[in-house]
């Protein structure tokens, strides 16, 4: 099985720019309407609002009518921490939490994406 998350966002070359500087990574695919990066295990898909919209409404709402409502969480564990919270700056990502230490054993920043998708950042604590 290959599991792809995808998220639905309003300007998909900004969402792809902002991603690649988040993740240090180059998208693996970007064509109009899909924008894919492979995180090793997963893959990452930025699909422009409209693009779904086509599919799924009026059965459901469009994507936009909830822009900004956090309604997923896209959980980084990194190695190097304070270099990841750099990119997520850099990247224009709006900080929410602050890294702090979580009783779950990471240390964790949380941050919304242009879209307001929840972003956190992680790094395991030394045991």
């Amino acid at each position: 099985m290959e599991v792809e998350f995808i998220l639905y966002v309003k300007d998909q070359q900004g969402s792809r720019d902002f991603y690649a500087r988040l993740l240090g990574l180059d998208p693996t695919l970007d064509v109009p309407g899909m924008t894919e990066f492979d995180l090793g295990g997963c893959k990452l898909g930025l699909m422009p609002e409209e693009g779904i919209a086509r599919m799924i409404t009026p059965a459901m709402p469009h994507p936009a009518q909830a822009h900004g409502v956090p309604r997923c969480e896209l959980y980084l564990m990194v190695a190097d921490l304070p270099a990841a919270l750099d990119r997520a700056s850099s990247a224009g990502a709006s900080l929410v939490a602050p890294a702090a230490d979580r009783d779950w054993g990471h240390r964790v920043a949380y941050f919304a994406d242009p879209d307001g998708h929840v972003l956190a950042v992680a790094s395991a604590l030394p045991r």
